[in-house]
């Protein structure tokens, strides 16, 4: 199943399925939003399997007549994982990590497929970073690594846009990675069953149709049983956190000479078997 939040002609918002290339929304189903849908658990599946196979019509939409929003606008935690690609750290010259770099964004980082990411006129190195995320189920705290698929939702990608001269003013990571805009999410969650292993998945960023990154999921560092286990070895996580995972080399800031995002240029995140993140890249005015 492929989750989205979308916008009806009127700007009413709900959660919905992509079937068949039309959007179901399940506001008739008795979902206010996404977050409904995962913290209802395997009861809350259930009902959209039974309403999305045999739909009423006005709960039908043409995908073309529908804004698809970011899928979790207002995720509990929004939490991104540093250096946990090796390439990433090896082209930034930074020892492998012993334990995974946790930071965090801010819901007002997150917007939407096709919505302009704002280049802020007081930093000049904004850069690029694809990455795989996860979305947590059913959350815990001290969750075994064994036990991770049983805590995981599904995956959808993100954008983790970073303001490096902001991000290295400092140890701590935050205000480089969280200016308004910063977050680009989506366009869909893919629920885990449609996903054989998430550990084995391409992922790319192409910028104005040059590929920027280029890796595979396979070369994650910590992978999502590890990071389960050492982000609820710390603090309890919720149904609806939304993980991000790290981004593979391949980053402006490392390019020599550097590849800052610019005014007009086009970022496409790509994850094998999730779509794409498409967002055009706009400056301050």
């Amino acid at each position: 199943m492929r989750y989205i939040t979308f916008e009806n002609a009127a700007g009413a918002r709900q959660p919905g399925v992509l079937r068949n290339g039309d959007v179901i929304g399940l506001s008739k189903a008795g979902f206010d939003d996404l977050l409904d849908v995962i913290r209802g658990g395997a009861e809350a599946r259930r009902r959209v399997d039974e309403f999305a196979a045999l739909p009423p019509g006005d709960a039908v939409y043409a995908l073309s007549a529908v804004r698809i929003c970011a899928p979790l606008p207002h995720p509990p935690k929004f939490i991104c994982v540093g250096l946990n690609y090796r390439d990433h750290a090896e082209e930034v010259g930074a020892k492998i990590p012993d334990v995974p770099t946790i930071f965090n964004k801010f819901p007002t980082t997150i917007i939407a497929p096709g919505d302009n990411i704002i280049l802020p006129s007081i930093s000049s190195q904004p850069d690029y970073e694809a990455e795989f995320a996860f979305v947590i189920g059913t959350g815990g705290r001290k969750i075994a690594a064994c036990n991770w698929k049983d805590h995981v939702f599904g995956y959808t990608m993100v954008n983790d846009v970073s303001a490096r001269d902001f991000q290295r003013a400092t140890t701590q990571w935050l205000m480089g990675k969280t200016f308004d805009t910063f977050g680009p999410m989506g366009p869909a969650i893919v629920t885990a069953d449609e996903i054989e292993d998430p550990h084995a998945l391409d992922i790319t960023m192409t910028i104005n149709g040059e590929v920027m990154q280029k890796s595979n999921t396979r070369n994650l560092i910590f992978d999502i049983p590890k990071l389960l286990e050492f982000l609820s070895s710390v603090f309890t996580l919720q149904p609806g956190d939304v993980v991000s995972t790290g981004t593979p080399g391949g980053v402006g800031s490392a390019r020599k000479p550097p590849r800052y995002l610019r005014h007009g240029d086009e970022c496409v995140v790509e994850v094998q078997g999730l779509g794409q993140l498409r967002n055009p890249v706009v400056a301050e005015s």
